[in-house]
């Protein structure tokens, strides 16, 4: 039976809210299948706003790779500004697809990617406004199944009542695979109703059913195990990988935005995971092991995404894209190929022992010079050690004279506050490091012309890392650090002027501490958030620190724990914690060493060049890190007569 769209309704209500735009849909690259041709059919969301949500990669990739399968079809859906949310309530109008304005409700299911915890409140406006009961044990048949997937969806208990599902790892086959034992199952007339299905997607150990999962509780707080409540349900839910991504070239045919957005360029994953052992780093933990695309491969995805798009921007994205064996011929090669076209390429972020003057040239040659951005993470070196951050000051200082030298005036450098074992003498420090970049700056280019912005972010403790047994530091603690910093710089009347400083306070972080290590009795949490108003935490101009602790002390009452408690915190070895029945491939015991050697300030390399480490990942995954060279050269596409 066809599904009518609401954009009749939606579109009286347009002339009336910010960026009506954004709702608007039928962008360039955009799919909309016919919904009576189709039997499985998917509602994915990125939980922000279109600006943000649009350029996601994995959103976008999902999206294509659904669509390309006959009989799938899938549409996208973005979180509402509150003034169109409150148009939506008072006209019936349900949370709705920008392709072609069908109600979320009526799909199969609703999938949302959480990269960071700070988007839970928005998933919750999207269930209200979509119809769909908020708790997972509510729903019924004529309900989407709701599932959880991205980097938050490693631990995604604090959100367990709220969906029905969430898968580990990479999404591509994961969601390939749901679709194939869904269609089945409604081919079969949807035997055993919704607990069927769901059982059915557990089986395979690669889907997390919370439902099928009980907890129990020590009488101090602590969890005492999570144990199956059905048969044939594992012990532990498996992470998925691709392992071939030159067999994933996605996105083919990526999305132009109508409206401006976070990111105005085509973006191709160079390569996937990051062995540099970071270890506060989540996204370099769970994304093991290294997998590169190769030359060619890029080269295509390139080309094929320039002609689909009319960009004028190629970002390559990694962890570490410096890092790929053979980003020197890539940037080349690229930049030869597009040279009379002026298409820019651009790299997230420089790591300071990658980089190099040729292949900052060659990024930089047929587009603007802008700043670079370095990340040492740490301000001392005795912190870059607990942290695993090899990079020494005399390395950052010979890098950005050679950048300075060579025509660079402004160099970003990327900070975290509040990392294990930190002292005030090592925030400090940081502001030492930004006067000594200025002051070799003015001696290699005899002007005084030239900034260096320090940014700091808090730092949180994340699952499936080392530091996952970490206590997180308080706001007031966090925010005293940074206020002598920011002064020590200020004050400082030879370099201040030319030392640009931007930081976040500890609140959003210390919330985000509390999303990313809790359990299941966090979706009180997050729940009375919701009730109170709580919308797009994520932005500083809507987030409320006190209503999130207003809501914890009401959510959390009668449990016998606190903010404190998820938080400030240090766990020691014998806790069960919260995600332990989630497989990342990374061993514990593995993670417990390597939060010892970070107490003891020992580094460890990056097993890429080296040795295994018994991180686990390869073994228990069944997988292998893979990077070339491949020897090949990206080549012009075309022979020029001259």
């Amino acid at each position: 039976m066809s599904v009518e769209s609401v954009f009749p309704r939606l579109e009286a209500l347009l002339p009336h809210v910010q960026k009506p735009i954004q709702y608007v849909g039928g962008e360039l690259n955009s799919t909309v299948k016919d919904w009576d041709a189709c039997d499985v059919r998917w509602a994915l969301m990125y939980p922000d706003a279109y600006e943000v949500g649009l350029p996601n990669q994995g959103v976008m990739i999902l999206y294509e790779v659904l669509n390309e399968r006959e009989g799938v079809l899938a549409e996208r859906t973005y979180s509402v500004w509150p003034d169109l949310e409150a148009l939506m309530r008072e006209h019936s109008v349900p949370q709705f697809t920008v392709d072609a304005h069908r109600p979320v409700k009526a799909f199969d299911v609703f999938g949302l990617s959480f990269s960071t915890e700070l988007g839970y409140t928005n998933m919750l406006t999207a269930l209200d406004l979509a119809g769909i009961p908020m708790l997972a044990a509510d729903r019924t048949l004529e309900d989407p199944i709701v599932l959880a997937g991205g980097h938050a969806a490693f631990n995604p208990e604090p959100i367990a009542d709220f969906m029905d599902a969430a898968v580990v790892g990479d999404g591509e086959q994961a969601v390939l695979d749901m679709t194939e034992i869904i269609r089945a199952w409604k081919a079969e007339g949807r035997p055993g109703g919704r607990d069927e299905v769901l059982l059915r997607l557990a089986r395979t150990g690669g889907v997390y059913i919370p439902r099928f999962y009980d907890v129990e509780y020590l009488p101090d707080g602590r969890i005492a195990r999570v144990v199956p409540n059905r048969p044939g349900v594992p012990w532990r839910v498996s992470k998925h990988t691709v392992m071939d991504l030159d067999e994933w070239p996605y996105p083919k045919q990526p999305l132009v935005p109508l409206a401006e957005t976070v990111h105005e360029r085509m973006s191709v994953e160079i390569f996937r995971g990051c062995t540099r052992g970071c270890r506060f780093c989540q996204a370099g933990m769970i994304t093991r092991p290294v997998r590169e695309r190769s030359i060619t491969g890029i080269g295509e995805m390139v080309e094929a995404g320039l002609k689909a798009t009319g960009f004028e921007e190629v970002g390559l994205l990694s962890l570490s894209s410096a890092d790929h064996t053979e980003i020197g011929d890539i940037a080349k090669g690229l930049a030869d190929r597009y040279e009379d076209d002026k298409v820019g390429l651009s790299l997230p972020s420089t790591r300071v022992d990658a980089f190099n003057i040729d292949l900052a040239n060659e990024l930089s040659r047929n587009g603007r010079r802008s700043g670079l951005t370095f990340a040492p993470e740490g301000g001392s070196e005795r912190l870059r050690k607990v942290i695993n951050k090899m990079v020494s000051e005399e390395d950052l200082i010979r890098t950005v004279a050679t950048a300075y030298g060579n025509g660079w005036r402004q160099v970003k450098l990327y900070f975290m506050a509040g990392l294990p074992t930190e002292t005030d003498e090592d925030v400090m420090q940081i502001a030492e490091m930004a006067k000594n970049v200025i002051a070799k700056g003015r001696e290699v280019t005899g002007t005084n012309d030239i900034r260096c912005t320090v940014s700091i972010g808090g730092f949180v403790p994340k699952p499936h890392t080392p530091f996952q047994w970490a206590p997180q530091l308080g706001v007031e603690e966090t925010d005293a650090r940074l206020i002598k910093l920011r002064d020590a710089i200020r004050g400082d009347r030879k370099y201040g002027r030319n030392i640009g400083y931007r930081y976040h306070d500890g609140k959003p972080g210390l919330i985000e501490g509390l999303l990313s290590r809790g359990d299941r009795r966090v979706g009180a949490v997050i729940r009375a958030v919701y009730e109170d108003g709580g919308r797009f935490d994520g932005w500083r101009e809507h987030f409320s620190y006190d209503r999130w602790i207003r809501s914890a002390e009401k959510g959390l009452a009668g449990t016998g724990v606190d903010v404190a408690w998820y938080t400030t915190r240090e766990r020691q070895y014998e806790e069960v914690l919260p995600w332990d029945h989630l497989d990342s491939g990374l061993d514990k015991d593995w993670l417990w060493e390597d939060w010892q050697d970070a107490l003891e300030e020992v580094e460890v390399d990056d097993c890429r060049w080296t040795p295994c480490f018994d991180c686990g990942v390869c073994p228990q995954m069944d997988t292998q890190i893979q990077v070339g060279p491949t020897g090949k050269k990206l080549l012009p596409l075309t022979v020029v007569n001259q």
